[in-house]
């Protein structure tokens, strides 16, 4: 539709049963490519251990949508707007893929390449994503400003922390909308990590949330506004985050 490839033949895997799934693993949760936004966000195992995840299935554009659309196309498709490729970046989920060389995982943090480009081959499909077992004491949370008519995120946050008593142990932070790829706020995480929970110590931490973003500029939002926002939400997240840690 958006004209961005012109491929001679579209396969259809909606009747591959044995990729919509969710299930424990490892001490984590697998979930199949197949799985629809609405299955994720109606999944007592998602809500219950990864709520950051079920936050942002259920902010996906509209019911229609959730009804239909799949984790795994979301993520292959890869659009800058889309909601869960931050959230498998804060948690760190290995994505494996499947082609006729067999199987293999690839790494959130390498799998965004650029607007709609990722680290899958040609002749491989996203068959999973894995959810990583999390430490206790660990809360994580999905904010986002999202454009009013198609629901994509202008700015959107995934937070992910452990906390140690006050001290933040493990801080994961993802941000997509803002660019034109989805990415992980190192400084902002490296801010707070080892540093007591407090709200200034958060606002400081997402002060530095845009460094090394490419802030995208369009009729839904300036450079300068997106900027802005990402600190904003990057505070929000984090803030909720800590609340569900503790």
């Amino acid at each position: 539709k958006l004209r961005l490839a012109e491929p001679r033949h579209l396969i259809d895997l909606g009747r591959i049963s044995e990729l919509s799934y969710v299930r424990e693993h490892n001490g984590g949760l697998a979930i199949g490519a197949m799985t629809t936004y609405h299955q994720i966000e109606i999944s007592s195992l998602v809500r219950d251990r990864y709520p950051a995840f079920a936050e942002a299935a259920a902010q996906v554009a509209d019911l229609q949508v959730r009804n239909k659309g799949t984790i795994g196309g979301s993520l292959a498709h890869a659009d800058p707007g889309a909601d869960l490729p931050s959230v498998v970046l804060a948690l760190e989920a290995p994505l494996p893929s499947t082609g006729p060389g067999g199987q293999r995982s690839s790494d959130a943090d390498g799998f965004f390449l650029g607007p709609f480009s990722t680290g899958l081959g040609s002749d491989e499909i996203l068959s999973e994503i894995s959810l990583p077992s999390l430490p206790a004491h660990t809360g994580g949370a999905y904010k986002k400003f999202a454009n009013k008519a198609s629901h994509f995120a202008i700015v959107g946050v995934t937070a992910i922390v452990t906390l140690d008593g006050n001290n933040c142990r493990r801080v994961r932070i993802g941000v997509t909308g803002a660019g034109p790829i989805a990415s992980r706020a190192r400084a902002s995480e490296a801010a707070l990590e080892g540093k007591e929970a407090t709200d200034d110590n958060i606002a400081q931490a997402s002060a530095q949330v845009g460094q090394g973003i490419d802030f995208l500029g369009d009729i839904h939002a300036s450079e300068e506004f997106r900027a802005h926002l990402v600190q904003v939400f990057a505070r929000r997240a984090l803030q909720e985050a800590v609340s569900r840690a503790r």
